[in-house]
């Protein structure tokens, strides 16, 4: 099983034994959210965009979100424009935007940048896993990390990959067994 957690390189102030669940983190609504609340849980975190070709993918992590409702599982979202650009400003026109396209229920986050210098130490933690099959720079909107209940990688989904594909539902069943 993968580590959760990620090493620091020499000069860095970040906690070495930090993992995913010891951030906090701003939603679009301002609210801080510790993700420590979501241990326990299955995670699908996936970096969004409100204006890519693969934005229609909205629609199918909601319905995987809706699905797996009763089920120790969610899906965080967190928009960026490290790719052309493709987001709102605003995290208010971001919400607005997720609600009135897409019905968006699962917890949504402020905008951060998910790769190159301004990489925010989460996606630092989750690019850097050491299995080869996990870890690379991001590559484009809509990449999905599947976590288990302790906060291991355990898979990355590509852009292309729908959300309701059955490698992503029987890795969350499997998860979830």
């Amino acid at each position: 099983m993968l580590s959760g957690t990620v090493i620091p390189s020499a000069g860095s102030d970040q906690n070495p034994e930090k993992g995913i669940f010891d951030f906090t983190m701003t939603t679009l609504s301002g609210e801080e959210k510790d993700l420590s609340q979501f241990k326990g849980s299955v995670v699908l975190i996936v970096n969004t965009a409100s204006k890519c070709g693969f934005t229609s993918q909205y629609r199918e992590l909601q319905q995987l979100y809706e699905t797996y409702a009763d089920r120790d599982f969610t899906i965080l979202g967190f928009p960026s424009a490290d790719f052309g650009g493709q987001e709102f400003e605003a995290d208010e026109d971001i919400a607005a935007f997720c609600e009135r396209n897409f019905g968006v229920t699962f917890p949504m986050f402020s905008r951060i940048s998910v790769r190159g210098a301004e990489q925010h130490p989460l996606f630092t933690l989750l690019t850097s896993s050491p299995n080869p099959d996990t870890e690379g720079d991001i590559r484009w909107n809509f990449e999905k990390f599947l976590l288990d209940q302790q906060g291991n990688l355990i898979r990355r989904f590509g852009s292309r990959t729908n959300p309701m594909h059955t490698d992503v539902t029987a890795s969350i069943d499997a998860l979830l067994e």
